[in-house]
């Protein structure tokens, strides 16, 4: 059950959001953009970085629907797991594991970034735009994390699937949002 009765027990970051529309449908449509708008991440990575973060940060709720989401778009099962317990032995892309040790530096440490940091990125392959939008999912993700956290939202198993099916096939703007 939320902290906040305002909050319907079953509620997403959606059901925080609509008690504020006019900052809560900017979000939502900034969410929208960065994670389904064009960009050189496909939609599998971007919600790959948005449970990584999450994972990072142990908010279980945005961890669960992410990792659903992000299978959806074609991101083997457990690798989101596998990945926060340690980028090194993880079964991925070496170029996935540059771009995820860059957005766990700036998630855990932010303020230790250096020059270097950023250049493994571009060496890595990735170009400004993916760093863009690496760095842009990770900052919301940090922030969603601690809208949930701070409202006590649960996510029910049960409804991990479905929540990760909703995202993949409706977005972030769907009839149930601000």
């Amino acid at each position: 059950m939320p902290f906040i009765a305002s909050i319907p027990d079953d509620s997403g970051p959606e059901g925080i959001l609509n008690q504020f529309p006019e900052s809560g449908r900017l979000i939502l449509e900034f969410t929208e953009k960065l994670l389904r708008g064009p960009s050189s991440l496909t939609t599998g990575e971007r919600e790959l970085i948005a449970a990584f973060t999450s994972g990072l940060n142990a908010c279980k709720f945005c961890t669960e629907g992410h990792s659903a989401t992000a299978e959806a778009f074609g991101v083997e099962k457990g690798l989101i797991d596998s990945l926060v317990e340690d980028i090194e032995t993880a079964e991925c892309e070496e170029n996935i594991k540059t771009l995820l040790r860059y957005v766990k530096k700036l998630t855990e440490e932010p303020a230790k970034i250096t020059q270097t940091d950023v250049e493994a990125v571009f060496k890595a392959g990735w170009d400004e735009d993916a760093f863009y939008h690496a760095v842009s999912i990770c900052g919301l993700f940090n922030y969603y994390n601690r809208l949930v956290d701070a409202y006590g939202l649960t996510l029910a198993p049960e409804f991990r699937g479905l929540v990760g099916e909703h995202l993949a096939k409706e977005g972030y703007l769907s009839e149930h949002t601000v």
